[in-house]
């Protein structure tokens, strides 16, 4: 869930051109590039929801601050991809996955240092799983504007990664 959420909050960052939103998708965005949308958006979605459960939740000041960060940044990259997926008239979910929902509703149900115990492993792991994703997208989508989103996206995402590490090594 949280893997999802940085390849979507990565995929936000990412400054895009100016654009008209059309109703057919460009002939250069392939399924791949159309699932790889979804997913950041429904990637985004968790960890916006995830960061205000940190807010209210965590244990430690430290993870507190993180949810917030993940807040801020996740919500502007979800207006980035968004933008995109509206200019190649992807149509997006407007919740997370049922996976996704059920990781949420796992952190929900801790509270202090076992949320932090719980959600900070979570995020490194997840962050990871989203820098492979986003690579992936990358250099193997068709469209250069998805391609570009997901390049762009890569440095928050690594930002995210090694706040979380730290955090988790107690820095």
């Amino acid at each position: 869930m949280l893997r999802s959420l940085i390849v979507t909050v990565a995929t936000v960052i990412a400054p895009l051109s100016g654009g008209t939103a059309a109703h057919a998708a460009p002939p250069d965005a392939s399924d791949q590039d159309k699932a790889f949308l979804v997913s950041a958006h429904q990637d985004n979605l968790t960890e916006i929801e995830g960061g205000h459960t940190a807010e209210k939740q965590a244990g430690s000041q430290a993870v507190k601050d993180a949810g917030s960060r993940l807040v801020k940044d996740h919500t502007a990259l979800d207006e980035q991809v968004t933008k995109v997926a509206a200019e190649y008239g992807v149509d997006l979910p407007g919740e997370p996955t049922e996976k996704q929902q059920a990781e949420l509703r796992k952190f929900a149900a801790k509270s202090g240092a076992a949320f932090d115990r719980a959600w900070v492993p979570a995020q490194v792991e997840d962050h990871r799983m989203t820098l492979v994703a986003l690579d992936k997208e990358a250099s193997t989508g068709s469209s250069e504007k998805v391609r570009r989103l997901a390049r762009d996206t890569k440095p928050v995402v690594q930002e995210h990664l090694d706040l979380m590490e730290s955090i988790q090594r107690g820095g």
